[in-house]
């Protein structure tokens, strides 16, 4: 069992790392904090962490560094969730205060995330399928071209392009969202996609002009629905890698393979336990069977609108937990409370 006196020697080299990348020894400890012993006792505390397998030497020198399992102990339980700063907290208002769909909000919800914490962050797309679809807007480009837009209630805004060849006036554009509307308005996103479904297997004998250039618009609203229906991420702040390459042990190539992918990382932020407050960490080996043992997530929960996902950031395992926890969740709470106001106010 390791002692109250050794927990915080390992808070201590634990911190002191994060800030210099540097091992840290006895000595440093007793110039930096004030633990009112010698550096011969320090040392003996060092040797038992040693033993526990929280702490490691990197090479001959005397400092050490921290574990995977160091930074667990850390987290769980010397790592205090310190309050933002002001600037901070201006940051986080500045850059997600104002009007803008859910895709909008998100993506400024990433960009205020790396830019607080300096690592690669990631925000989950609440599930939609029990959403209800409120609107269906059509408007035709010309050139058989249908802008096709199917809103939630949730602030889900979709918009994509259907190329139907045909020119509809109103009365035809007019029948066509009237169909559209009576199949999905009012219901959730899984029950109208299953009765979108169901009308597009009637519809499949079809063969003039204007009922295949109907079926073409309901299929693109299909698409559009389960898609609404998939997890999804938005992260910004890959580059942030690169400028941190020497914090990895191994190459950061698998961690930018599962950027690219997102799949590992959905997987990943899913399996992840949280505790009483909605915050979550996986660190390190933890992150083995996902091929991330380079990199640890910190994660919070947020609601959007009765269903919950995360928000969170990842990085080297050599990162300071207590900021970034505090960054995550103040975000979260945030991002909560806009979802919250905008629903309300609908």
């Amino acid at each position: 069992m390791v002692s109250e006196r050794g927990l915080q020697v390992l808070r201590a080299i634990v911190e002191d790392y994060v800030d210099t990348r540097e091992p840290v020894g006895s000595k440093a400890i007793v110039e930096r904090h004030a633990f009112g012993v010698s550096a011969a006792t320090i040392r003996n505390d060092m040797a038992l962490l040693e033993d526990e397998e929280l702490i490691v030497a990197p090479h001959t020198s005397s400092g050490r560094v921290p574990t995977d399992k160091g930074y667990r102990v850390f987290v769980d339980h010397l790592a205090e969730v310190r309050p933002l700063s002001a600037a901070q907290r201006t940051a986080i208002t500045s850059f997600l205060e104002g009007p803008g769909d859910l895709d909008d909000v998100l993506a400024r919800t990433v960009r205020a995330l790396t830019q607080l914490t300096g690592q690669v962050a990631i925000v989950q797309y609440p599930s939609f399928a029990r959403a209800n679809v409120t609107h269906v807007e059509l408007v035709q480009l010309g050139g058989g071209r249908m802008l096709v837009i199917v809103v939630t209630d949730t602030g889900r805004v979709s918009q994509r392009m259907a190329f139907v060849r045909e020119e509809f006036d109103e009365a035809d554009l007019a029948r066509i969202r009237a169909e559209l509307g009576t199949l999905l308005v009012g219901r959730s996103v899984r029950d109208g996609l299953q009765r979108l479904q169901d009308h597009l297997e009637r519809a499949s004998t079809a063969s003039a002009p204007r009922e295949l250039a109907t079926t073409e618009i309901a299929r693109v609203v299909a698409e559009e629905l389960d898609e609404f229906r998939q997890d999804r991420l938005v992260m910004a702040g890959s580059a942030t890698l690169a400028r941190r390459e020497a914090d990895f042990r191994g190459s950061i190539y698998p961690l930018l393979e599962a950027i690219e992918e997102q799949v590992t990382i959905l997987r990943l932020m899913g399996e992840m336990v949280a505790d009483e407050k909605g915050l979550s960490a996986s660190i390190g080996r933890e992150n083995e069977p996902f091929g991330l043992a380079e990199a640890s997530v910190v994660a919070s929960d947020y609601d959007a609108t009765g269903s919950r996902a995360r928000v969170g950031v990842m990085g080297p395992t050599r990162m300071d937990y207590p900021t970034n926890l505090a960054a995550v969740r103040a975000v979260a709470r945030y991002l909560t409370r806009m979802l919250e106001e905008d629903e309300s106010s609908r």
